[in-house]
């Protein structure tokens, strides 16, 4: 066994407010997330593996996605998740070319179908078309 061990690994991330945090992903998102003992939140993917959210006085956004959900409908996913209170047109940059509802549609050359949303501290996530290789 070495010193270095990977089994255990996971991914975290900055907010500005974990309160804020805490109602998005628990409570609109509907993921399961806990608080740990040092006040972080805790957010237990399905498949194993989790992610923790910690607060920061001085959080800035990140500038890329921090998080994507494959979903086998993206228009359907993101019609749930605009009726819960999420706005998936962030982009109007002409180079996403999204659709009304924030949805850029993928093809052969583009990948798959992608709507990009923000949490409350404005990190970007996502929902794209699942596929055999994701």
């Amino acid at each position: 066994m070495t010193a270095f061990d990977t089994a255990h690994a996971f991914s975290g991330f900055s907010v500005d407010s974990i309160d804020a945090a805490r109602a998005f992903y628990g409570d609109t998102l509907g993921m399961d997330v806990t608080e740990n003992a040092m006040g972080f939140l805790d957010i237990r993917l399905p498949q194993g593996g989790s992610i923790l959210v910690y607060g920061k006085p001085d959080h800035t956004p990140a500038s890329y996605t921090i998080l994507n959900f494959p979903v086998d409908d993206v228009e359907a996913a993101v019609d749930e998740l605009n009726a819960r209170g999420v706005v998936t047109k962030i982009y109007s940059d002409p180079d996403f070319d999204t659709d009304a509802k924030g949805i850029m549609h993928g093809g052969p050359d583009r990948g798959p179908d992608i709507a990009w949303f923000k949490d409350p501290a404005g990190n970007v996530l996502s929902v794209l078309a699942a596929s055999p290789t994701i």
